[in-house]
């Protein structure tokens, strides 16, 4: 039986985060949107506290907490903004494949300038589709433009993940600028997100560049995408956890025909379904976190699944909360328009999960040919 009663250190982390959420982050998530990135002093009071380093190695100063841990705390600090927890400095889902190779001469430079700052930003591309990745005998040579990522606009370093032209997986890493950014109108949500285009242009990564190929490189891979799945699946469950509450702070003060909204049938069992939606979604992303932390790559299947319900679940509940704003939730003075707004792009961002229930299908079908094959 898996529990999520917290630990005394859980608890720490959530009520610093949950402070840090509601008294710097939601009274600043308007103006991070307009100018497009993340208050100065958010980052810098968020790394000083050890939240841009939670999934990275204790060999290099980070926490490396175990899963469930991290899934709580980016929980509690998305319930302030979303928009600001995708645009944070630091090394993003990249962190999940340092993690597994600490010792790799590919992140020392990374590692030697995080131990004495704040840690750079890293782009994530894990793109097969868009971004032609050639072998010679010395290197790759990379040609293409990835699908929007976050943190493109202001990235240092880059992380792409591919098959070469021989169908073999390869991570390469760039810690010079040797590629193109392409911002584009990203207008719909996580504006502070620094979402854009990467386009590489005959761009060459020498063997010294690689993380790993072949097989290495896809077990690095299942287990970094597993991690990156939960924890965006609970990001997504403190948004609707902040429409939730926020809608019923709303309907609870707001009247009609002499009494607050809440107490008509159809407001009431709407807000319960948004509650239903949000504790369900928030246990299944917990349990897929205790299952990824046991089992690590085996338990694919469950983070895919988490984020496919959070993807469905978010996109009711921040819906929901501009209808039950009536005419106010389309406001800018309110919160709920850009909730919803985000709750879209994070959507989009990160497949929607039609996409995710077609990968678990290929895997369990790739599974059963591997069983009954002579």
């Amino acid at each position: 039986m898996i529990s999520f009663r917290p630990t005394e250190e859980e608890r720490a982390f959530c009520e610093v985060a949950k402070t840090i959420a509601a008294e710097e982050m939601r009274p600043r998530a308007r103006d991070c949107e307009q100018r497009r990135s993340v208050s100065a002093s958010i980052a810098k009071r968020l790394h000083e506290l050890g939240f841009l380093g939670l999934e990275l190695p204790e060999s290099w100063g980070g926490l490396e907490l175990p899963l469930i841990s991290q899934a709580q705390i980016w929980q509690v600090l998305s319930y302030g903004d979303l928009g600001i927890v995708q645009g944070l400095p630091g090394p993003g889902e990249a962190a999940s494949l340092m993690r597994q190779t600490p010792e790799h001469p590919v992140w020392r430079p990374y590692r030697d300038v995080g131990q004495t700052g704040i840690w750079p930003t890293v782009a994530f591309i894990d793109d097969e589709e868009t971004i032609e990745v050639r072998r010679s005998r010395d290197g790759y040579r990379l040609n293409g433009t990835s699908a929007p990522v976050r943190r493109a606009a202001f990235a240092d370093w880059v992380v792409a993940a591919g098959k070469d032209n021989e169908g073999e997986p390869v991570i390469v890493v760039f810690d010079e600028r040797t590629w193109e950014t392409v911002e584009g109108d990203f207008r719909l949500g996580l504006l502070a997100a620094g979402l854009g285009r990467i386009r590489f242009s005959d761009v060459f990564a020498g063997n010294d560049r690689v993380l790993a190929r072949g097989e290495e490189a896809s077990a690095l891979l299942g287990h970094a995408r597993a991690r990156q799945c939960v924890l965006e699946a609970a990001k997504e469950v403190g948004l609707m956890e902040a429409a939730l509450d926020y809608t019923i702070e709303y309907t609870a003060g707001r009247k009609a025909f002499g009494q607050e909204i809440a107490k008509f049938q159809g407001v009431s069992f709407t807000v319960a379904e948004m509650a239903f939606e949000c504790r369900g979604a928030r246990n299944i992303a917990w349990a897929a976190a205790c299952r990824v932390d046991e089992q690590g790559r085996a338990a694919e299947g469950f983070a895919w699944r988490a984020l496919a319900r959070a993807h469905r679940s978010v996109r009711y509940v921040t819906d929901q909360a501009v209808q039950m704003l009536g005419g106010h939730g389309y406001v800018q003075e309110y919160p709920a328009e850009k909730w919803m707004r985000d709750a879209q792009a994070q959507v989009l961002l990160y497949a929607r999960e039609t996409d995710w229930f077609i990968r678990r299908g290929e895997q369990l079908l790739d599974e059963r040919k591997e069983r009954v094959a002579p």
